[in-house]
């Protein structure tokens, strides 16, 4: 008995929600039927719920978040001791001077290829004006070497050399060699 009530209400409860759209549903017309309605089928008048609308807050950034270029390198050289060739060496007329000097790369960038080490003052001492500065990484220390020719007079020769940026630019401590040639 219960289940048969059951399935009255739910027929009933069907009945209604069609009564209830405003539209009469009547089935195509088949002889000797009655109406029919399926059970299964909804009304085709869709079912609004009211709902509060849900609310958004944009934050927006204080601080501009654009990316910004990378701040550029510093160049920086600072001499750290002669290794060969203290200054006042007396050499021979026309000897060949290994000079090396121990620096450090006391900037932010790192040396290559593009960066040099030009002659600013003195003789050149047999080596061209223009020299290739030691690969160095930013912190690092290095040798800088240069070989160079004595003179074929006595006296008393300095030459002074000063790195320079790939955009030509000196920087750093000057390093220099002083020789004396003997007679």
């Amino acid at each position: 008995m219960k289940k048969c009530s059951l399935i009255v209400l739910s027929v009933l409860f069907c009945l209604l929600l069609v009564a209830c759209s405003g539209q009469s549903r009547r089935p195509e017309a088949q002889p000797d039927a009655g109406v029919y309605l399926s059970p299964t089928r909804l009304p085709q008048t869709p079912l609004v719920l009211a709902m509060p609308s849900p609310t958004f807050t944009i934050v927006l950034p204080t601080a501009d978040l654009r990316p910004t270029s990378t701040p550029a390198c510093k160049d920086d050289l600072r001499f750290i001791e002669d290794v060969t060739i203290p200054d006042g060496t007396r050499i021979t007329p026309d000897e060949t001077v290994d000079k090396r000097w121990k620096v450090e790369n006391f900037g932010s960038c790192n040396w290559d290829e593009r960066y040099r080490l030009r002659l600013i003052s003195g003789p050149s001492l047999g080596a061209s004006t223009e020299q290739a500065l030691y690969p160095a990484r930013g912190g690092t220390q290095a040798i800088i070497q240069i070989l160079f020719t004595a003179p074929h007079l006595p006296g008393t020769y300095r030459s002074a050399w000063q790195a320079h940026s790939p955009q030509g630019e000196p920087f750093g401590d000057t390093i220099y060699i002083e020789i004396i040639v003997s007679g």
